[in-house]
């Protein structure tokens, strides 16, 4: 299986504001020179009826929605981060390896547990979608192939919320129909080289003469190409490296510049960090508190420890003080939500005593 999180930044913000459901809804960069410099990460799919597209620039994006009403709203990473860290999770326990391969899209290698039925295979991902959506409100669109390359390739094919099955026997008339920049890691270029060989569909690409594309393209990629074509793909689902940082996330009960009013959320997020260090084996090298203000701005403060650590005294004992002088130093600021992140994480080596760690930034 492949998923794809449909938009996934523009739901994030649907349920964190319940207003926005039923508009388009537009994930924003902004650069800080004007009100509307910048450019659009993502957009809901009632916004992209509009014309609104990921990397066009904030103001053509306003023009297109003009006449409706529609939320701008500022990227927020670490809130995003935070949910996709609990999805990973629901879907790593539905696969006999699992593969994330960025923050809304994962592989499933389900081969085992559905004993290579294909007809299982689609009831699990019917049920992982029922399950995302009843505990995450989110939907994702799910591909189910012999291999990657085509699960990546079914999982675009009815977005958003859909699911496709395509067997083994039905490889060759599922590609027959489809361009060629279907092909995961075909781009612009890629296309424009393939139109100087009159090739603008996969058929037209698996007929060409494989020469021709190592000519073009280089052996690695032109090899990619032409097995892509063919439907064909020994790259085995994998599990990737131990993450490098975790981070934690939550809203207060009001928003406050008050340090007193930020310490039981603190501890609270300074204990579900330090479980989950503990529960993977892991120690830090680094806390941070990520400060989102009434704004909407995102600033973090982050400090080093003198050796890696998964004691949950000393994750809560850093976020506080470093929220303490985030506030000094910032007489303004008013607090929406806070976060507690550890990184430059390695396995775990013993435990750090409390008081170990540097006062310096």
């Amino acid at each position: 299986m492949q998923l794809d999180l449909d938009a996934f930044y523009a739901q994030c913000e649907e349920n964190a504001n319940p207003s926005f459901k039923g508009k388009p809804v537009v994930v924003c960069v902004y650069s800080g020179r004007t009100e509307d410099s910048g450019a659009v990460s993502t957009a809901n799919y009632e916004a992209r009826k509009y014309g609104v597209k990921a990397g066009i620039p904030i103001a053509r994006a306003k023009k297109l929605l003009e006449a409706v009403d529609a939320a701008f709203v500022p990227m927020n990473h670490p809130y995003y981060e935070q949910v996709s860290e609990r999805i990973m999770e629901i879907l790593r326990i539905q696969a006999d390896v699992f593969e994330q391969t960025s923050i809304d899209e994962a592989f499933l290698d389900v081969s085992r547990r559905t004993a290579l039925s294909f007809d299982s295979a689609r009831d699990a991902a019917l049920e992982i979608k029922k399950q995302l959506f009843t505990q995450e409100k989110v939907t994702a669109s799910i591909g189910i192939g012999p291999n990657k390359i085509i699960a990546k390739i079914a999982s675009d094919e009815s977005k958003p919320d859909g699911l496709t099955v395509v067997r083994p026997e039905d490889v060759t008339t599922f590609l027959s129909r489809l361009p060629v920049s279907r092909i995961p890691g075909v781009g612009k270029k890629a296309e424009e080289k393939l139109a100087h060989l009159s090739v603008s569909t996969i058929p037209q690409l698996s007929s060409l003469n494989p020469t021709a594309l190592v000519e073009t393209f280089g052996k690695s990629l032109g090899a990619y190409l032409y097995r892509a074509s063919k439907g064909e793909d020994e790259d085995p689902v994998r599990e990737r490296e131990q993450p490098t940082q975790l981070s934690r996330i939550a809203t207060l009960k009001q928003n406050t510049r008050r340090v007193e009013e930020t310490s039981e959320l603190l501890t609270e997020l300074a204990k579900s960090v330090s479980d989950k260090l503990k529960d993977q084996g892991m120690s830090c090298k680094s806390i941070a508190i990520i400060a989102i203000l009434t704004d909407l701005s995102i600033h973090s403060r982050s400090r080093m420890l003198e050796s890696p650590s998964s004691d949950g005294r000393l994750i809560e004992a850093v976020a506080k003080q470093l929220t303490q002088e985030f506030l000094q130093s910032n007489p303004e600021a008013m607090l929406r939500r806070l976060g507690v992140k550890a990184s430059g994480l390695t396995k775990q080596a013993g435990q750090t005593n409390m008081s170990k760690f540097l006062t310096a930034q």
